[in-house]
């Protein structure tokens, strides 16, 4: 759990008459991690035809999904699905064109009558405005020598669309008057279609679209139009009885059909990255060495003349190349998720997955201490985590569930519950009148709670660098080791600048109780701050000179004074991140301390009488603390990790360990 798994590179000399069963076996176990081998193939053997072939399984399973979509079916393997062997285009195209062409009939059909619908539903609602006018529209589209515009127009521009056409002959009807926009009809001759159209644009005259099919006045129309409307429903109806039919009829020879041509476009694909020589392939990859044993085993089954060569892989030193491949534990998913928003762990780094696991929880809930919330948490987590409530965000219910057992514990130490504490608990619920600070009152220690918070990032600061210095020792990097931003000289420098900063706040109460531990040790701490400031200063030069890189880039006095400039910036923005981030911590008691400020307000707005006005406000007071202020302290505690901790000594950049596998529900090795 506190490092990526072990993985050995392996090499595989695989005979072409053994190369499907070899590919069944890579891709049937989500172990393999393939690394594109072509390179290592012969160039004049001709074309690849597994590239074709794997082309031709990608658009066949296309085909399949597209019908299963059309069918309404879920895209599903079947319940007992085996990896077999390739299957054979020519075999399988025949049961899926006649498939296909029986769904496509229906599906078609389906779609128009729907389109149908959709148009009849149109020129319903274009008819609607005129429904109780008087007039046979029918004659206005089939008139040899008038041109017949009926329309919605804004009251206001009747008189200009009038003026407009002045100069021509026309008729000009107001079918119904509305003081914003009204109905009128114009007339005119074919002669004058165009100047006809552009006063009735001008004017924003806008027309309506009415069926050409039928005949009549608007309220015969309308009629006529609603019962097409209720046949095409039923034949609609009746359509998608057959599509549920046919999805049950073909249901599960299209999953099967699916599953075969899935594993055998995987395995195409798997082949085409493969490096092709005259009568052998060469297949490169990497393997979690736990699983080594068992896939050797399994391959030698498969080929009895495979060749197979492995290379154990040490996690020390500088491997870039590795996949990297994280142990997977259910519980801690959520915690896996948020350290890969912050990036993926190199082969040789330690995984801050676990520790991350404690630090989380424990800051938020330190920032948001309540028994009752935090059972309230605890509760939205779970129902959140077995899909009771809002499915989407599965993932993150787990992880709120920890942070809400965090805020119950802390809740008890600050002797909160659902903001009711010390004198208002014996007041408004003395039956809880057991539920007292165990430990401090954030409200009634302000100070104290900041020292601490202080303290604590202190210490997680510390473990921090020494993690750092511990992944540059696993990897072999001495000059980060001593000289890097969490090396042994910066380290020092750190606890020495704790010591003044021991000094400088020794005589307050928010000192830091650690800071002045470390001041009050008998060591010259200002001779020592001088000694590591200057090794923290010139690190870019050391870390060059145990590397074996040039010294100073530049050359001259130019290149020197740069060179010192630059120095003294990397110092100075040392010193600034050391006290931003022991500073930073600070937030954890403020927040504690804010929490329990916003439970206070919420009482001030509910008044003293315990009414049912008073129940009312403390309960949505509560859901409003637990929706706002806890999303706001889930997003410090990120940050606190993202920009405090993490960076301490944790590197990321590692490649993905994405094994071959058939089904996304393989979990990775």
């Amino acid at each position: 759990m506190l490092f990526p798994k072990e993985m050995a590179e392996v090499e595989l000399i695989v005979p072409t008459k053994d190369l499907v069963a070899v590919a069944r076996v890579l891709s049937g176990n989500g172990v393999f991690h393939q690394v594109d081998s072509t390179y290592l193939g012969l160039e004049n053997l001709g074309p690849n035809t597994w590239q074709e072939k794997a082309g031709n399984y990608s658009a066949l399973e296309r085909r399949i999904q597209s019908v299963m979509q059309s069918l309404g079916l879920p895209e599903e393997y079947p319940v007992k699905a085996e990896v077999g062997s390739m299957v054979d285009l020519d075999a399988v195209r025949p049961s899926l064109d006649r498939i296909e062409e029986e769904v496509k009939g229906v599906s078609d059909q389906l779609s128009s009558e729907k389109k149908r619908l959709e148009l009849l539903e149109s020129q319903l609602r274009q008819i609607e405005p005129i429904a109780d006018v008087s007039v046979n529209v029918g004659v206005l589209s089939k008139s040899s020598f008038m041109h017949s515009i009926l329309g919605v127009i804004p009251a206001a521009n009747i008189s200009r669309l009038k003026t407009s056409l002045l100069r021509i002959p026309h008729v000009f009807f107001t079918l119904r008057t509305d003081p914003q926009k009204s109905i009128v009809w114009l007339l005119g001759s074919k002669s004058n279609f165009d100047v006809l159209e552009r006063a009735a644009k001008s004017a924003y005259l806008n027309p309506l679209s009415l069926p050409e099919e039928f005949d009549g006045t608007p309220e015969q129309i309308t009629e006529l139009l609603q019962k097409e409307i209720e046949s095409t429903k039923q034949k609609i109806s009746n359509l998608e009885a057959n599509i549920a039919q046919l999805a049950g009829t073909h249901k599960t020879e299209l999953q099967e059909l699916l599953w075969e041509i899935h594993i055998s476009r995987i395995m195409a694909d798997a082949i085409v990255r493969f490096g092709q020589l005259r009568h052998t392939y060469v297949v490169v990859g990497w393997v979690p060495t736990a699983e080594l044993e068992n896939l050797t085993a399994r391959l030698k089954q498969a080929s009895r003349e495979i060749l197979i060569e492995t290379m154990a892989t040490s996690r020390s030193g500088h491997h870039t190349n590795v996949p990297v491949a994280l142990s997977t534990n259910k519980w801690l998913k959520p915690i896996q998720m948020l350290v890969g928003t912050y990036g993926h762990p190199s082969y040789g780094e330690l995984d801050p997955t676990l520790l991350m696991a404690f630090t989380f929880p424990i800051l938020y809930g330190a920032m948001f201490g309540d028994i009752g919330q935090g059972l309230m948490l605890v509760l939205l987590g779970l129902l959140m985590h077995f899909k009771v409530i809002l499915k989407a965000m599965q993932g993150l219910g787990l992880l709120i569930a920890y942070c809400g057992m965090s805020a119950t514990i802390f809740g008890s130490l600050y002797g909160s519950f659902f903001g009711f504490e010390g004198h208002l608990i014996e007041e408004y619920i003395p039956f809880l009148d057991f539920i007292k600070p165990i430990w401090i009152s954030p409200m009634e220690n302000i100070l104290s709670i900041l020292s601490v918070a202080i303290d604590a990032g202190i210490v997680i600061l510390i473990f921090g660098f020494l993690i750092g210095m511990f992944n540059s020792i696993r990897s072999k990097d001495w000059a980060h080791f001593l000289f890097g931003h969490s090396g042994v000289a910066t380290f020092l420098f750190y606890i020495c600048f704790l010591a003044m900063l021991g000094s400088f706040l020794g005589g307050t109460a928010l000192a830091p109780k650690i800071a002045v531990a470390i001041n009050n040790l008998p060591l010259p701490f200002t001779t020592l701050l001088l000694a590591f400031g200057f090794l923290v200063m010139f690190s870019g030069f050391f870390r060059n000179m145990v590397e074996g890189h040039t010294l100073i880039e530049g050359k001259g006095i130019g290149g020197f004074l740069m060179f010192v400039i630059q120095s003294l910036m990397d110092l100075l923005e040392t010193v600034i991140s050391m006290l931003s981030n022991t500073l930073s911590f600070i937030r954890v008691g403020a927040f504690a301390v804010a929490h329990g400020g916003l439970s206070l307000a919420i009482f001030s707005l509910a008044r003293e009488e315990p009414g049912l006005r008073f129940w009312i406000t403390i309960i949505i007071g509560n859901i409003f603390i637990i929706g706002f202020e806890g999303l706001i302290v889930g997003i410090q505690t990120m940050r606190l990790h993202y920009y405090e901790i993490l960076g301490k000594f944790f590197h990321g950049g590692g490649m993905r360990f994405e094994p071959l596998k058939l089904t996304p529900s393989q979990e990775e090795a």
